[in-house]
């Protein structure tokens, strides 16, 4: 427990700098970076090493170029690219039929496409929501996404380890349980709750939200965080299904007493796209 207070405070001071430049190119490469360590992690975790490389080397420049284009003739890129890495998925598995197992191949690929979704949402966020005529609202719902996530994990071990009796998901995930679930729910919109009217209250300061907060917009956080703290466990409980079926334990080790990557974000996975899309519907209007 002490090893896993020490890196989730670590964490957040690494976010802080990092949000600390999210005005700049730096926060796009640094979400790029976790993107790619993420796919990473997917490549080692579905089996393949070193004689497999070119598979995850195609997966680099696509994912750059889907993470740090903004401009429309680049980004009429991404359609030709997912074409043409799509067909090299396929013609390597002609290529190595023997060798080179289907399920594994589309696995990776899949779970890659569930990565770049999430940590392109948070960029889309920033793109949709330019401080110029913002202010600070995309970190703003950014840090609720994680909220949203991290906060519904945290009630809902505690809640779990104080309450929990029914098992959620015995085979994916024995130790969670149903009430767990319940309490992560609760400790989802409660912190999303929390954080939107300390930024409301910070608003004059520190570059208003566009839209004057009223009952509504509480109303509408208390729905999003209902959905987002389901989808929150659904994340994790599909990253769990997975790493049963691959025979291991953590994806990775970069989080001492967390795992990798993808045990700390699998929450998010689903999250971050979500809220993202959901932003513009609930505070903004779409013209």
């Amino acid at each position: 427990m002490k090893t896993r207070i020490v890196t989730a405070v670590v964490g957040l001071c690494v976010l802080a700098v990092v949000l600390a430049f999210f005005n700049t190119i730096l926060f796009d490469l640094v979400l790029s970076g976790i993107c790619l360590l993420g796919i990473h992690e997917v490549f080692a975790a579905m089996g393949f090493g070193k004689r497999q490389w070119y598979l995850y080397a195609a997966a680099v420049p696509y994912t750059l170029l889907i993470m740090l284009t903004s401009s429309d003739p680049v980004r009429a890129l991404v359609l030709p690219a997912s074409f043409l890495i799509v067909l090299f998925y396929n013609v390597c598995l002609i290529a190595s039929h023997k060798t080179l197992d289907f399920g594994k191949l589309s696995g990776f690929t899949y779970f890659s496409g569930v990565i770049i979704f999430c940590f392109y949402s948070l960029i889309h966020l920033k793109r949709c929501l330019p401080m110029q005529q913002y202010g600070y609202d995309a970190v703003f719902f950014i840090l609720l996404i994680l909220c949203f996530a991290w906060g519904g994990d945290t009630a809902a071990y505690f809640s779990g380890r104080a309450f929990g009796r029914h098992k959620l998901a015995p085979i994916v995930s024995p130790n969670k349980t149903v009430e767990g679930a319940v309490g992560g729910v609760l400790g989802s919109v409660l912190l999303g709750l929390v954080a939107t009217a300390i930024y409301s209250a910070l608003s004059t300061n520190l570059g208003s939200l566009t839209v004057h907060i009223t009952g509504w917009h509480y109303l509408a956080l208390i729905l999003l965080g209902v959905v987002a703290a389901v989808l929150g466990i659904l994340g994790d409980l599909f990253a769990s299904a997975v790493k049963r079926q691959v025979g291991i334990k953590d994806y990775g080790t970069i989080f001492p007493g967390h795992g990798g990557i993808l045990d700390r974000f699998d929450s998010v996975m689903f999250i971050a796209p979500f809220v993202s899309i959901a932003v513009r519907f609930f505070f903004y209007f779409i013209h």
